[in-house]
């Protein structure tokens, strides 16, 4: 792995080094690569990039799901990888790709399907916030990518270690002590930091990877010199507001984040509690089409 930032915080360095030696974090693929070189090209072969995406029939199958996703709404519907090329961009095409094939990096992930389903959600709804509220500094795109990899860290450590279902649960449950202290009571590392590196080495932008390893810490999103940029920290504070539109919209995805995390994330979005309750029949709609 090459060109990783050098972490403010010597505790944050050692996670990285620890977690770089002990956690199997997937390859990045070389799908990610070829289009990443082709983005970089004055004149992009979006037809060859179009050939190499319709090799696997589930990147493809993945790739048009995306594009016709209310979360874009685009008028047209996409039949074609072509077609979805055209519409999303390679850049967007790159990291739809890449959620993609952290899938497909778990060859159980079926035994995954909620967590899978829970971040389709998040990110569903992190775009459309960051549409809907016009978020200074931040991309709807960007939103949305952040809500589809913020967690991927957990998912890697699950098959990394047997024990890591119990640390979940006694996580989410906790409306006090931070999250990832939870993991590092029996861990070499935190899901933030895995999650983080995983989004480096696969070419994400990085006001994501550095908004992914600090999600959880409150800190990191109320001192404007804490070295996390502005961009980042609403990044968190859009999919955590997600996440908690999904809980009041269908009673899912129960932790306690948001009693840590709420007021930071109200006042980063200039929010209010009476706000957010007017958002959560729109969000309930736009989570009915997410199949």
């Amino acid at each position: 792995m090459t060109n990783q930032p050098k972490p403010a915080h010597p505790v944050v360095d050692a996670l990285l080094e620890r977690s770089i030696r002990d956690i199997d974090i997937p390859p990045r693929p070389q799908i990610i690569d070829r289009i990443r070189h082709e983005m970089h090209r004055d004149e992009p072969d979006m037809f060859m990039v179009g050939r190499l995406i319709s090799r696997d029939v589930s990147l493809a199958a993945g790739l048009i799901k995306t594009a016709n996703s209310p979360y874009f709404g685009f008028s047209l519907r996409v039949r074609s990888v072509n077609e979805a090329l055209m519409m999303l961009g390679l850049d967007a095409a790159s990291r739809a790709i890449a959620a993609i094939s952290l899938h497909k990096a778990f060859p159980n992930s079926a035994h995954y399907e909620r967590f899978w389903h829970t971040s389709a959600e998040i990110a569903a709804l992190s775009g459309w916030l960051a549409q809907h509220l016009a978020v200074p500094c931040v991309r709807a795109d960007d939103a949305y990518t952040f809500g589809l990899f913020r967690d991927c860290g957990i998912v890697i450590l699950l098959r990394r270690f047997g024990t890591y279902r119990d640390i979940l649960m006694r996580a989410n449950r906790d409306s006090e002590r931070l999250f990832t202290a939870h993991e590092l009571d029996a861990l070499p590392t935190h899901h933030a930091v895995v999650g983080s590196l995983l989004a480096q080495n696969w070419w994400l932008p990085e006001i994501i990877s550095q908004a992914i390893r600090s999600h959880h810490d409150p800190e990191m999103l109320d001192r404007f010199d804490s070295g996390l940029p502005l961009a980042s920290r609403r990044l968190v504070a859009i999919a955590q507001t997600a996440e908690r539109l999904v809980q009041l919209a269908t009673g899912g995805s129960q932790t306690r984040e948001w009693d840590k995390l709420g007021p930071s994330c109200l006042r980063l979005l200039d929010l209010d509690e009476e706000a957010l309750a007017g958002l959560v029949e729109p969000a309930a709609a736009l989570l009915k089409r997410i199949d």
